[in-house]
């Protein structure tokens, strides 16, 4: 995997237990670099284990470095894109794939699988899968949202044009006499209420 990705001019700036965290100056090198890793890991000789199968997501987007790391939506965004996916497949988010789509290798195509809801992420995602000749191409099904069978509610969307609401509840809750703060409003048809505490200093 490091082979691939410093061959591609990426760097691993993290490792998380077996998952490497990777970034690239360019999308098209990250590709490359997936696809070098995935043919890497397949050619490899295992012996009596079998061939060691690894998902990689690729997503670009801005991202904050501190110390070394990096953190910002689209880490957030590449971690469930790469939940969703299966052992030895390739997934793209839409800005990647809108960076890359002319730039592609010969013999390499991207699949589109479709826009998907991930979890914890208000908005959905399109989603792409990488294909070439040398590598695995079917997949079960994705592993996002709209395929598991739930008795969950819908995500809600984000709260949109509450924002001197918000910023009065934050202001209520900082101060050191209020110790439990009750929001009352009605809602599809319903009344909510919901309850703001914080632990005694």
């Amino acid at each position: 995997m490091r082979n691939a990705v410093e061959a591609n001019r990426g760097f691993v700036f993290k490792t998380v237990g077996e998952a490497f965290h990777v970034a690239f100056s360019a999308a098209a090198e990250a590709v490359q670099a997936a696809l070098d890793a995935q043919k890497s890991l397949l050619s490899e000789e295992w012996e009596e284990t079998g061939p060691l199968r690894v998902r990689i997501a690729l997503c670009t987007g801005t991202a904050e470095e501190r110390g070394g790391d990096y953190f910002g939506p689209t880490l957030n965004r590449a971690a469930r894109l790469l939940s969703a996916g299966h052992a030895g497949q390739v997934l793209l988010s839409l800005s990647t794939q809108e960076l890359v789509g002319d730039q592609l290798p010969i013999g390499v195509e991207l699949r589109d699988l479709g826009v998907r809801r991930l979890k914890d992420l208000f908005g959905p995602e399109h989603i792409f899968q990488l294909t070439a000749p040398d590598l695995p191409a079917s997949f079960p099904p994705l592993k996002t949202l709209d395929v598991r069978l739930n008795n969950l509610p819908i995500q809600p969307t984000p709260l949109l044009g509450r924002e001197r609401e918000v910023a009065e509840i934050a202001d209520l809750l900082r101060r050191d006499d209020v110790r439990l703060l009750a929001l009352t409003g009605t809602g599809r048809q319903e009344r909510h209420t919901l309850r703001c505490s914080r632990p005694p200093s």
